[in-house]
């Protein structure tokens, strides 16, 4: 790094500086070192998938009488979960702002803290309004996860491997739904635990999972790219270069040079006012975009899963307590997809990959609703179906929270994905229950239909919007995607889209 004001002469924020961490980052192999990050950050999303899945499948045992808190499963599914919702919108636009200001590391310590604490009093809750309070708090951390982590993430993952680590790692959500689901059947037999003890216990699992990754936590770094605009730039060099000698004695040969530098002020933070006008002045086409992706997967995931028990115990007579077992097959569904499509994002490309899912997943809702409507299929056919449709929608919904955490510039990163979860997330969980409750729950078939259609012309929308709209974006690195705010020679080329 060649500092042309040396950061211990300057305070800091004011200095202006010339560094390659940048490209010494996205040129390294992938390394012991990338596979700690993964598991140290991406992992979370696992508690995710987990804490909200357990929660919709032990709301009916909660409300029985002898489960030691007085509160029914309409409070839980409805009260609590738009608690827990309104807790991650505001989590996510709260902490996004702090982890810009403050640094990706200090905040994505301090969001699973949150998290921890605040389930661990949930599976303390003996009054309603305790359980309403802390499922809230519990939203509000993990909504916090998703800004720090995404944007760490991000930076910190070469560009070759950026696409599909993103992706698996947010479709890794899944792998908690299914444990979720599965456990919550031992969880809830009295004839294992109590029943006021089963389900406190579903909760303190969480609690000990996010421990774990919490130990793990403690070992991944800070961001060098936040590191170097921020006015520690000294810090962002040792970093990379220990993380080098790490790489090059693992893999036994030395490093390539890095092929480019980037000139940048220092500056200490940016305000509300400067990121609004970057994200719908400077990148209006990017804005639209993201929007369109977090809409259309949300009102699609709706569509489905909002009245997935309903469905199946209305039209198809299902049990219950055997819908989760259904529900770990449409999870399974999920969770593969990233997994087997995530590599073609970084090859393929972004703009194919992210339409092609987006529309793939429309227009097979559309075929699932046509043969519903007729009586074509069984409770195994449908949910076949839906592990289809979530096969492909769960990779375009992935690729949203790729997408807006890598075309906006650094200094906006972590509250541009605050911004669109917080907007997806508002659209799924208080717009898609108004709209999908009734539809549904009704026992019309007619209605169902309308509902599955609802989600999927709305998914092949966001489909459409990404082939115009998509950005190439694939094995670049994020500052010639979206070059920052605090370069000190801002290109007069035309990159704002």
């Amino acid at each position: 790094m060649t500092a042309h004001s040396s950061p211990d002469s300057v305070p800091a924020g004011t200095g202006t500086v010339t560094t390659a961490v940048p490209a010494r980052l996205d040129r390294l192999p992938w390394s012991r070192w990338h596979w700690m990050i993964v598991i140290g950050l991406g992992t979370v999303w696992i508690l995710d998938g987990l804490e909200v899945t357990i929660v919709g499948n032990v709301a009916g045992r909660i409300a029985e009488d002898g489960s030691g808190l007085a509160i029914t499963s309409a409070q839980i599914t409805g009260v609590a979960a738009a608690l827990y919702v309104a807790g991650a919108c505001s989590g996510a636009l709260f902490f996004g702002w702090l982890t810009d200001r403050y640094g990706r590391r200090r905040l994505f310590m301090v969001t699973l803290a949150v998290y921890l604490a605040a389930t661990a009093l949930t599976a303390l809750s003996t009054e309603a309004w305790w359980f309403f309070l802390f499922r809230f708090l519990t939203g509000f951390g993990i909504g916090g996860e998703y800004a720090a982590i995404n944007s760490a993430i991000d930076e910190l993952i070469p560009s070759l491997y950026r696409g599909r680590v993103d992706l698996i790692i947010n479709g890794s959500y899944w792998l908690g739904a299914i444990g979720g689901a599965l456990l919550s059947i031992v969880m809830l037999d009295t004839d294992i635990f109590p029943a006021d003890m089963g389900w406190r216990l579903s909760f303190a699992l969480g609690v000990v999972l996010g421990l774990v990754i919490l130990l793990v936590r403690r070992h991944v770094p800070e961001s060098p790219r936040w590191q170097f605009i921020h006015g520690r730039g000294e810090e962002a060099e040792d970093l990379v270069a220990s993380v080098e000698q790490e790489i090059e004695r693992e893999k036994g040969a030395p490093l390539p040079p890095p092929d480019r530098e980037i000139t940048i002020h220092q500056r200490r933070s940016v305000g509300f006012g400067e990121i609004a006008r970057t994200v719908f002045a400077r990148y209006p086409r990017r804005a639209v975009l993201g929007l369109s992706l977090f809409i259309g997967q949300a009102f699609l995931y709706n569509a489905i899963t909002f009245g997935f028990g309903a469905i199946l115990t209305t039209f198809y007579d299902v049990p219950t307590g055997h819908t989760g077992y259904y529900f770990a097959v449409i999870a399974a569904g999920n969770f593969v997809g990233p997994l087997l499509l995530g590599r073609l994002f970084d090859t393929v490309g972004r703009r194919v990959m992210i339409s092609s899912t987006y529309l793939l997943s429309g227009l097979l809702l559309f075929a699932t609703a046509w043969l519903f409507g007729r009586g074509s299929l069984t409770a195994s056919t449908l949910t076949a179906c839906w592990c289809v449709v979530l096969f492909f929608a769960s990779t375009g919904a992935s690729s949203a929270y790729l997408t807006v955490s890598e075309v906006f510039p650094m200094e906006t990163r972590a509250m541009a994905i605050a911004f669109f979860y917080a907007l997806g997330t508002a659209a799924g969980g208080i717009s898609g229950p108004l709209i999908f409750a009734g539809l549904t729950e009704s026992g019309v078939v007619a209605d169902t239909v309308l509902a599955f259609q609802i989600g999927a012309t709305l998914m092949c929308a966001a489909g459409l919007v990404a082939v115009f709209l998509a950005v190439n974006a694939e094995r670049r690195s994020l500052e010639d995607i979206a070059e920052p705010l605090s370069t000190a020679k801002p290109s007069t080329e035309g990159v704002r889209s």
